[in-house]
């Protein structure tokens, strides 16, 4: 890896500083904007790079974009690199959330954030599809085994409603037979591996959705720190993964929230740009104020960095591996194909009835056919919804 210089590293910081204020969709959308930006536009970050970085995230615990961000940034830099691109994209979502959370206790509630999102959620599949689509043409190309490792993921991912972990390692797995054979015994231990981590990734999953979130009667704010902590640590998946882990903890197990104030916080997180597991920010803060939110960052972000940069220089010296790279294309495919899933299951959440309806079809013509920004087009579906939410709710 080369040393980077202070220009390089401040554009790298400078791009996710922007994008963590102004890039709307969610994961799939962030990662898409990523590779069209950095790869295609810019042509900062090398495409072998960016695929690296989301083969990493993928098959680690936490949210997708924050970890393929800091990823890119410890190829691009080190950890240094990493550190600053984590905070510049985390922070300004952070400080937006809090701005909101402030308003939300002082006046009652939020009543026009549903009436925004009705809108918001409508145009954001919109452009989840069109990330979707490029990030697929981008990494699959014209290559069969890669389409079908999307067609496979695309499947399941609506099948199930939830990406899979353990399918992501598989895909790896396969590609890496079929593209970069190791021989006999080394396809068995790493078959023995895959098998081994996917049953793992399986069992914790369980495990924290089921178990108890600790002692009601223990200090709060403590807590709030491991709470988090543990659903940055075992989550896998997109930061829309975490979702039904935090309503389980914090509505059910610990009682912080009402389901009410729970659809709340996920719909802060979805009109807010930046990371969707920001939404942490906002129930620490009506559990506890500041330091509650604070907290709560903290323990969902910190995982994320160090399950990101311990195993990045490992990951960075055998990027040139025939097996490595077989694996991570194995990998970047499945992710394609998950996230064009998640265009059905979100859009079967959020596109409800005709006029949602047409709010993403005029969404997605703007994108496009005009390239209209996705920021522009996130405020004009807001202002559609603060209208259309009235008639329609009445």
């Amino acid at each position: 890896m080369d040393a980077p210089t202070a220009t390089s590293r401040r554009e790298l910081v400078l791009y996710f500083l922007k994008l963590g204020t102004i890039g709307f969709g969610g994961p799939a959308a962030l990662v898409g904007y990523m590779r069209r930006d950095l790869v295609e536009l810019r042509k900062t970050v090398d495409e072998d790079t960016y695929n690296l970085g989301l083969a990493l995230a993928q098959i680690m615990p936490g949210p997708l974009a924050a970890q393929t961000a800091i990823a890119i940034g410890y190829f691009q830099g080190g950890v240094l690199s990493a550190t600053l691109v984590g905070l510049a994209f985390i922070v300004p979502s952070f400080l937006m959330v809090i701005g909101l959370s402030v308003a939300y206790v002082a006046y009652g509630g939020l009543p026009w954030m549903q009436a925004l999102f009705y809108g918001i959620g409508a145009v954001v599949i919109a452009i989840i599809a069109v990330a979707a689509y490029r990030l697929a043409r981008g990494t699959n190309k014209r290559d069969p085994l890669l389409w079908g490792v999307f067609g496979v993921l695309f499947v399941a991912t609506v099948w199930s409603g939830a990406e899979l972990a353990a399918l992501f390692l598989l895909a790896g797995l396969v590609v890496v037979c079929v593209r970069a054979w190791p021989g006999p015994r080394s396809a068995i231990l790493l078959a023995l591996g895959v098998v081994a981590l996917s049953a793992a990734i399986w069992w914790l999953e369980r495990f924290l959705l089921t178990a108890s979130a600790g002692d009601r009667g223990g200090n709060v704010l403590l807590q709030i720190l491991l709470f988090f902590t543990k659903a940055g640590s075992f989550v896998f998946g997109s930061g829309l993964a975490i979702v039904p882990f935090l309503q389980q903890g914090v509505v059910h197990d610990l009682g912080w929230l009402t389901e009410h104030q729970f659809v709340d916080a996920v719909a802060v997180a979805l009109i807010t740009p930046g990371p969707v597991v920001i939404t942490v920010a906002f129930i620490g803060y009506l559990v506890a104020g500041l330091s509650g939110a604070t907290l709560a960052a903290v323990g969902i972000f910190l995982p994320v960095y160090v399950f990101t940069i311990v195993p990045a220089p490992w990951f960075q010296r055998h990027r040139d591996n025939a097996q490595l790279r077989a694996f991570v294309s194995g990998t970047t495919a499945a992710a394609s194909g998950a996230i064009a899933g998640a265009v059905l299951v979100l859009g079967g959440r959020s596109i409800v009835d005709v006029p949602t309806a047409l709010i993403a079809g005029v969404g997605l013509v703007l994108l496009w056919r005009y390239r209209v920004q996705e920021p522009i087009l996130v405020v004009g579906a807001g202002v559609a919804g603060l209208l259309v939410w009235p008639l329609v709710h009445t």
